[in-house]
């Protein structure tokens, strides 16, 4: 179930909807992190999320903040922490953009 703000957001645009859950297919170290050759980008998100969690990387004094393993530091730009909110734009990075 979509949260009300994404349900408008969906039903104003639903182009925003198809961007998020259309397969595309991956750039390298995302299909290494990832073990996938394709994957939507809402998709990906919600793996490292879970990656994330199934590894405590949460920070445990500032929940707001991810200390990244090598591993995941390999698809988010080498830093060492990033905030929650940089995260789905970090991931952004690595998807394609639809020419117009």
């Amino acid at each position: 179930m979509l949260p009300p703000r994404m349900k408008m957001a969906v039903t104003e645009n639903p182009k925003k909807l198809a961007n998020l859950i259309d397969l595309v297919n991956l750039p390298s170290p995302l299909r290494d992190f990832l073990g996938q050759s394709q994957i939507s980008r809402l998709g990906c998100f919600m793996r490292v999320w879970s990656y994330i969690k199934t590894n405590n990387l949460q920070d445990p004094n500032n929940k707001n903040l991810v200390n990244c393993d090598e591993k995941l530091k390999s698809i988010l730009l080498g830093k060492p922490q990033v905030e929650l909110l940089e995260l789905p734009v970090l991931i952004k990075l690595h998807f394609p953009k639809e020419p117009k």
